[in-house]
């Protein structure tokens, strides 16, 4: 029951990062990925590219150490969706990663973002940083940077779609899209982890010291069985109650006795 408990808590908690933290990835650009530090050792990464599904880090690619999976030399090839595996059923949300030949790539967020997070969009040549860029949003150009930036303050539902940039003279990145999910209410707010996992560990020691009880309860209900057996009623003899006699009953006994006696005749 304490290792379900654990695996639903992983299951929970089980994010996939990027390091760079990004989507999008220049040929031969080392990535690392992880799962985090789970409880639970059997958790991996699996991807699906467009040439094969649920492939195994270490097993169909990338090196494997504790919970990283690294990607040393990618290729185009590699681009697909990644994500952490507990090998039991219970998976992380996919991430999609992007391996370019070409010489521009969009930094953008990985994970999706809730409505009101401000997010930075960069536009990066291969050779050059921080230079003018054109920003694309489904198609339509949104914004010309002369940094190569873009920062939208607020986000909201509307400015989720796919995102790509163009640099004069060295191309334009893939298409990157962009997840916006409903914000929270303003009245709602998440307790911090300091206070989320002290209650999770005093739930799983209320759950070992339940489960301690019962089976203490259940080894004394056996020994009691076998000290103290039931009684059968056919190894019982009933013995009669004899009544004592009274003083006076004895007496009345012997005068009548005295009385039958008559003295002979002279």
């Amino acid at each position: 029951m304490l290792q379900q408990l654990q695996e639903q808590l992983d299951s929970v908690l089980a994010t996939l990062s990027i390091f760079p933290n990004r989507s999008q990835f220049f040929n031969y650009d080392p990535v690392t990925l992880s799962c985090g530090e789970l409880k639970n050792s059997n958790w991996t990464i699996k991807r699906n590219t467009s040439t094969k599904t649920n492939e195994e880090c270490s097993k169909d690619w990338g090196t494997k150490n504790e919970s990283n999976c690294f990607l040393q030399d990618p290729y185009p090839s590699d681009s697909g969706l990644y994500w952490c595996d507990s090998g039991a059923g219970a998976c992380s949300e996919a991430v999609n990663i992007t391996v370019t030949g070409g010489s521009v790539i969009l930094e953008s967020p990985v994970h999706p973002l809730q409505e009101g997070d401000a997010v930075t969009l960069r536009c990066m040549d291969k050779n050059t940083s921080f230079i003018p860029a054109e920003f694309y949003k489904d198609g339509l150009l949104i914004r010309n940077s002369s940094t190569g930036i873009m920062t939208i303050l607020k986000v909201s539902k509307s400015d989720e779609g796919f995102y790509k940039c163009t640099i004069s003279g060295s191309g334009e990145s893939p298409d990157s899209w962009l997840s916006v999910t409903a914000g929270r209410p303003k009245s709602f707010h998440s307790p911090p982890m300091y206070v989320v996992l002290p209650v999770v560990g005093v739930c799983l020691s209320l759950a070992v010291v339940l489960v301690v009880l019962v089976l203490l309860f259940c080894l004394w209900r056996n020994h009691k069985g076998e000290t103290d057996p039931d009684v059968s009623y056919t190894d019982v003899t009933i013995v009669p109650e004899v009544q004592p006699k009274s003083d006076k009953a004895e007496t009345d006994s012997e005068a009548t006795f005295y009385s039958t006696i008559k003295p002979a005749a002279s």
